[in-house]
């Protein structure tokens, strides 16, 4: 086969007979464009909690720690009531406006007392009553003597009952790194205690199904 012959090659045509042309690739596959790079904060994006159980510090049967900042962590005095619920054995504490609570209730029945973030070891929530009124009682006033040690050290709380002693004894942990120190959520007091008592538990008028029931008014749909 002499020079001149031409070598054979392949070409695209299109139905009628015209060439195609092949775009060129823009560059090399660049993995980078496709990089997540927000993944990491989103994964630190803190959990918001909602509604937390509550109760007292001796109620929690466990190692206790209260938020250590009273200023932004406890409440002030509030007023609560217990509402008897259908088909439950215990009452359902509700937040109820004092004004609503001194106009249609005895004093007996109102509830007053302070609310502060509290943790259980491995950061088990919850809010515990903190008691505001009749301090000189031996029972209160251990108990916030309790809550103010749990500001700083892992505590438990035990009534003294069986011992036919009036109060509880305080047992702080063992070991002071027992248990790592809360990982205390960011979220505001006031946010936490709204989702806890939001809705239905609490009471704002005099229509409320809850101040209804305490009062023996017939409830309508």
């Amino acid at each position: 086969m002499s020079d001149e012959t031409k070598k054979t090659e392949l070409k695209l045509v299109s139905g009628d007979g015209e060439p195609l042309s092949i775009s060129k690739p823009a560059g090399e596959f660049n993995l980078d464009r496709f990089k997540s790079k927000h993944g990491a904060a989103l994964a630190n994006i803190e959990t918001l909690l909602t509604a937390l159980p509550h109760g007292s510090i001796s109620g929690a049967k466990d190692f206790v720690r209260l938020h250590p900042h009273e200023e932004k962590y406890w409440s002030t005095e509030l007023c609560f009531v217990n509402v008897p619920v259908k088909g439950q054995q215990r009452d359902t504490l509700h937040l109820i406006d004092e004004e609503l609570a001194m106009r249609f209730l005895p004093s007996a029945r109102i509830l007053r007392f302070r609310l502060a973030l509290a943790s259980k070891p491995h950061d088990a929530f919850f809010l515990c009553e903190v008691p505001s009124q009749n301090l000189d009682n031996p029972w209160n006033s251990s108990n916030l003597d309790a809550c103010e040690k749990a500001k700083t050290h892992w505590i438990q709380a035990t009534s003294r009952r069986s011992e036919g002693v009036d109060g509880y004894k305080i047992d702080f942990a063992r070991d002071a790194d027992a248990f790592a120190p809360p990982n205390w959520p960011k979220q505001s007091l006031s946010q936490i205690i709204g989702a806890t008592f939001g809705g239905d538990l609490v009471i704002l008028s005099e229509t409320h199904a809850g101040l209804l029931r305490l009062i023996g008014a017939k409830i309508t749909p």
